[in-house]
């Protein structure tokens, strides 16, 4: 059946409606594009990516060709968020049960082997498509309620769409902490797929289509005077552009200052930051990279401890500073519900699921975080086992 745009309001925000409650409900996602894909392919995954981490779910980006190099800091991006790409090479991580197709006119052109083929005939896996490509030689990719498939710039639009209507959505965001779904690096990513399907907004038809590339580019903007130090305004989206690199290649630096300090035990990878190093973090780095790095970094230590990463830091708000401690759970083990350190604890302020969980003490509790820390993993020790 041949692609064709949506028609109606009502139609639109249930579909929307159906995506949302599936990046509620479901846990492991898989996203793909189409052969040699271009920047709107790239940039509409990552965008898409970028928001499902927000819900804490289990992301991945299959990509089987050379990343183009001049949108290469789409995957430093995702190196520094937790959002794993991989290609025909290495093995998927369990647990796949929704598969979003993005930019793709049709099936013959996905880029994907047979073993995601196998995974997209499965009844118990959702197809959700997000795509701008409409006539008769389309046809649909995802599954009858999940077409998020109409008139738009570029995929990446779609994608930045569903953020808005998500923006809106305060009880959802609410039950999964989201202070605002439009962070800097998801508004880069849908900018990064606009501008590459436009030519910098040149071949824009629409007053629609020109209307969400000037409200994207203006997001982006404020984002950018809040995260730089200028005097006046970027006066074009060329400026924007190439500000956009320079912020992606200080999540780097970011990483590795952190990522030196980790310690390994047995089964757990942890990190301490003192109150120096967080001083010296916040003077060189905006909040929200050190957000997404340490976030980024827990996993990482994970996966190289194969059994659990932990990371704590001090920070600072207007009235408290508090010490925060994240923990993650590797995607192969399996046996130890990490909630039941809350238990074991008695902690009162913190939450999460099996696989990962957070918590936090007022600093003036916490005069030795490093001395926790121990007691922490000698007791994660004992019961792994």
């Amino acid at each position: 059946m041949a692609k064709s745009k949506i028609h109606t309001i009502r139609e639109r925000n249930a579909i929307v409606e159906n995506i949302i409650k599936a990046m509620v409900e479901r846990k492991g996602f898989l996203l793909i594009g189409h052969k040699n894909p271009d920047e709107d392919c790239i940039a509409s995954m990552v965008a898409f990516a970028i928001l499902l981490t927000k819900f804490d779910k289990r992301v991945q980006i299959f990509i089987d060709g050379e990343i183009p190099r001049n949108v290469h800091y789409l995957a430093n991006i995702c190196m520094y968020n937790a959002i794993r790409i991989v290609s025909s090479r290495q093995r998927l991580a369990p647990g796949i049960d929704t598969i979003i197709a993005c930019d793709t006119p049709k099936p013959s052109m996905l880029d994907i082997t047979p073993a995601i083929q196998k995974r997209l005939k499965s009844k118990k896996v959702i197809r959700i498509e997000v795509d701008h490509h409409l006539g008769a030689d389309s046809s649909y990719i995802g599954d009858p309620g999940y077409r998020f498939v109409t008139e738009a710039s570029s995929s990446s639009e779609l994608v930045g769409i569903l953020a808005l209507k998500l923006k809106a959505r305060r009880d959802v965001l609410g039950q999964f902490v989201i202070a605002d779904p439009l962070s800097r690096n998801f508004v880069l990513a849908v900018l990064t797929g606009i501008i590459g399907d436009t030519n910098m907004g040149k071949y824009l038809k629409s007053r629609r289509e020109k209307k969400y590339y000037a409200l994207f580019s203006s997001i982006y903007n404020d984002i950018l005077m809040k995260t730089t130090v200028r005097d006046s305004n970027f006066t074009n989206i060329e400026q924007v552009y190439g500000e956009l690199q320079k912020l992606s290649e200080k999540e780097a630096k970011c990483y590795g200052y952190i990522i030196q300090k980790q310690q390994l035990s047995s089964s757990v990878g942890y990190i301490v930051l003192s109150r120096k190093d967080m001083s010296h973090l916040t003077k060189e780095y905006d909040r929200e990279t050190i957000t997404n790095v340490t976030k980024s970094i827990v996993n990482d230590l994970a996966e190289i401890s194969q059994k659990v990463g932990i990371i704590a830091f001090p920070e600072k708000n207007d009235t408290t500073e508090l010490i925060q401690f994240r923990m993650r759970r590797s995607h192969n083990f399996k046996e130890f519900d990490l909630r039941k350190i809350l238990e074991i604890f008695s902690i009162s302020n913190g939450g999460g699921h099996e696989g990962a969980i957070g918590f936090r003490f007022p600093a003036s509790d916490m005069k030795d975080p490093e001395g926790y820390m121990a007691k922490l993993v000698e007791r994660l020790e004992q019961e792994i086992g």
